[in-house]
């Protein structure tokens, strides 16, 4: 079995900015994603990464915030995209 989508959005800003998220669910959980989850959620502006959250092999559940990088604690779906949603929405007011 494959990975099965659960959840895409993509919008374009009016700055030009995008905001695209992704969560697909995984055939079975692994030692990595022990939720059964891969997901990658994006916010940037004119092809610079700003903010992100994901969890690709062999880095588990982070986060980026302009150039650093840090664990994230997956707790919930509805958690991550408002984890998320909260640092774009910081990262917007400092621009």
């Amino acid at each position: 079995m494959k990975a099965k989508r659960l959840f895409y959005d993509k919008a374009t800003l009016p700055d030009g900015s995008i905001v695209e998220m992704t969560i697909w669910q995984l055939p079975q959980a692994t030692t990595e994603r022990a939720h059964g989850l891969k997901y990658s959620l994006f916010y940037g502006r004119h092809g610079k990464r700003i903010v992100a959250y994901g969890n690709e092999l062999g880095k588990g559940d982070h986060k980026h915030i302009g150039a650093v990088e840090s664990r994230y604690r997956f707790v919930s779906v509805e958690k991550l995209i408002s984890d998320f949603l909260r640092d774009v929405d910081k990262a917007r007011k400092k621009s």
